[in-house]
């Protein structure tokens, strides 16, 4: 997404005089590549011999969107990464993650191999038909880590591999390697089919390699394919509804990269769509449920949460990215709606969401059952993109609180700690026998989470007119423009383990403007809404000081906002109060009655059977247990650990007799279980031995 302001509605307006002044062809090829070949206005105009027609000019300029968003994100580009924590993973994701999807994509399956078939127009297609998607995943996450991480080599093969890609595109436009190596006069014929998924990933990594490496063939490409969708659909008003959502989140980051209204249009058309009936008797009949993909209801009009998970959580970052630009009411209030009831009913402590593994998705509100949990880790990707958009809609630190326990636990669970093996589910409980996998037939997750850490700088920052916005403690650097001055800014921290968090301010002169800075909600509460609470005493409230004295600030909507006159060398220091919380959920919840979880930070904790002879589901927490924390280097990677004395439940040989015993126990972050062989696994404790499942 661009950076600060979208261009002026004069601006517009004179672009849009060109494009429905007959010149679309030039105008598309244009704004394409207005960055990418460092084109000036002039040069354009005066090369085409452009004629200016003004009462185009004043409809264009009609339509220009009043903009609600509160703020614009940094993106990865602009940003380097030297945390502690997250820089091991990231450079875990180079390396051993991506050889992992690149052998797959171009090896051991045959997805590279439908795009040269595809470009020769001749060859029987190998797969599943979205398998398209999971390379163009592949592409956008290997662009992230060639920013993070150069490498001449893999970013060679990936040159090579887009040239195919591009070298299969049709005349047209369209481009799915299933229709054209099958049946090309089937395109468009089937809703559930993918080509709009497929597309939108296109995009994503288009823009995304653009962005690394300045190289725009796959970019033209996604263009291309994204003008020809519009010429299908929009133009002509045919009827659409995406079987799987992603198109729309997709366009709308093509319109902020291009400024080119027309996907702006485009996307908020395919959220039009949906709820009108013009899914049945295709994808109402294939599932028999329309909400299954958020149909049932115009999206304006919907206010809880259905289906699959993953696909809503793509539906509804595109429509909270519309709802930002056209400040849409409709949209805002359903996206109000609908995330209060998903964070209020339907998401676990890990921030997972989608509890059935029947519809992939969402089931009746408070129920969540622990071990056969779905939790997708697509799912959780999504929730880190949706509650990055609500935040940039709304200005709230309440979506990054979310975004972040999503990141923390049931995103990054999703990925071992060696980067080649990977969970599809990620449930809250296991009785042993399940294990992360070397790969999937269908592959959304290993690419879609290599692609997630690979552009963690996207989620970092913010800024508005004269505000910085600090939203995830990520050591790293970055600069912003404020005007007519730059400004450097440094964060070092060691958190999640700790709770310093220190900020380097640099102008480059004296300057007046705000930071904002993040008051993470779980200093209070685990998450907004009354579905989980903290048990025992209250936190103890941060301590901020600039140049080592307190500072007077304000808090709005979950930032605390610093006013003051910056200059070079002051030094911002965050001291977050960290310590072990029992969480407890509400009493609907059934299956935690009794039961507790544990967070430190934003972290969830489970115990696993490997730390426990009797197995982790024996181990009673009673309301005294003390515990103490302890950073150990050499154990999963370098992680905090939880120790505490607890009764631990074990049967006799002959199961003749239970007996208790007080051992002590190790708690690991919930994200690194399954990293030392398969052993049962539990993150919510019984506090009574009623609630004890013995291990027979």
């Amino acid at each position: 997404m661009g950076k600060g302001k979208r261009p002026a509605s004069g601006l517009f307006a004179f672009f849009w005089a060109f494009y429905y002044a007959g010149e679309r062809r030039y105008w598309d090829n244009f704004v394409g590549q207005r960055i990418l070949e460092k084109r000036s206005v002039k040069e354009f105009i005066m090369n085409k011999k452009l004629i200016l027609i003004p009462v185009v000019f004043l409809v264009i300029a009609a339509r220009s969107q009043t903009s609600s968003q509160k703020l614009y994100p940094v993106i990865f580009s602009e940003v380097t990464v030297t945390d502690p924590f997250w820089k091991p993973k990231m450079q875990t994701v180079a390396t051993a993650t991506l050889d992992a999807c690149v052998r797959y994509t171009q090896e051991k399956t045959g997805r590279i191999r439908n795009f040269e078939k595809a470009a020769q127009r001749s060859g029987k297609h190998e797969g599943i038909f979205y398998d398209d998607s999971d390379v163009y995943k592949a592409i956008e996450a290997i662009a992230y880590s060639l920013k993070n991480y150069p490498n001449p080599e893999l970013e060679r093969n990936t040159d090579e591999w887009i040239r195919k890609i591009a070298a299969a595109q049709l005349p047209d436009g369209y481009l799915n390697t299933y229709y054209i190596l099958t049946d090309i006069s089937e395109r468009w014929t089937d809703m559930d089919k993918h080509e709009d998924y497929c597309a939108g990933h296109l995009i994503e990594a288009g823009i995304a390699y653009y962005n690394t490496t300045g190289k725009d063939l796959l970019l033209r490409t996604a263009i291309r394919f994204a003008d020809h969708i519009d010429s299908v659909f929009r133009q002509q008003n045919r009827p659409w509804v995406s079987g799987h959502q992603e198109i729309e989140l997709a366009l709308m980051k093509l319109y902020h990269h291009t400024h080119n209204i027309k996907y702006l249009e485009l996307a908020d058309w395919f959220l039009e769509q949906r709820g009108r009936g013009y899914g049945k008797g295709a994808i109402w009949d294939k599932w028999k449920d329309p909400d299954y993909c958020q149909d049932g209801l115009p999206v304006k009009d919907q206010r809880k949460i259905t289906g699959h998970a993953v696909r809503a959580m793509y539906l509804y970052t595109g429509a909270a990215d519309v709802a930002a630009v056209t400040n849409d009411a409709g949209y805002i209030n359903a996206m109000d709606s609908i995330w209060e009831d998903v964070v209020f009913h339907h998401m676990y402590i890990t921030g997972g969401i989608g509890a059935q593994g029947s519809n992939e998705g969402f089931g009746k509100p408070y129920d969540l059952p622990n071990a056969s949990a779905y939790c997708e880790t697509c799912a959780s990707v999504g929730m880190v993109f949706w509650n990055q958009r609500m935040n940039m809609l709304s200005g709230d630190a309440k979506y990054i609180d979310v975004l972040e326990r999503s990141l923390y636990n049931g995103a990054l669970d999703g990925v071992s700690l060696s980067g080649d093996r990977f969970f599809y589910g990620n449930p809250l409980a296991s009785f042993g026998g399940y294990g992360r996998s070397e790969w999937f037939g269908t592959a959304c997750c290993p690419s879609n989470i290599a692609r997630l850490i690979g552009e963690l700088g996207n989620f970092i920052y913010g800024k508005s007119e004269n505000t910085i916005w600090v939203n995830l403690f990520v050591g790293s650097e970055t600069e912003f423009q404020m005007g007519k001055n730059t400004v450097d800014l440094k964060m070092e921290t060691r958190y999640p383990w700790k709770g310093d968090v220190e900020l380097e301010v640099t102008p480059a002169k004296k300057q007046d403007f705000e930071l904002r800075i993040r008051l993470p909600g779980w200093l209070t509460t685990p998450v907004p809404g009354r579905l989980y609470r903290y048990a025992g005493e209250e936190a103890e409230p941060p301590v901020l000081k600039v140049n080592s004295k307190p500072v007077v600030y304000t808090v709005d909507h979950g930032y605390a906002v610093i006013r003051r006159t910056w200059k070079k060398g002051d030094r911002v220091t965050l001291q977050l109060p960290m310590k072990v919380r029992k969480v407890v959920s509400d009493p609907a919840v059934k299956q935690n009655d009794n039961r507790v979880a544990l967070q430190y930070g934003p972290v969830v904790y489970c115990i696993e059977g490997v730390d426990v002879e009797a197995g982790a589901g024996n181990v009673i927490i009673p309301a005294d247990t003390k515990f103490d924390v302890t950073f150990e280097h050499s154990l999963l990677g370098g992680v905090n650990t939880l120790h505490f004395d607890a009764p631990v439940v074990s049967i006799s040989g002959d199961g003749s007799s239970v007996s208790t015993i007080r051992k002590k126990i190790t708690a690991i972050p919930y994200f690194s279980w399954n990293n030392r062989g398969v052993s049962d696994m539990q993150v919510w404790l019984p506090t009574t031995i009623q609630k004890i499942r013995i291990n027979d």
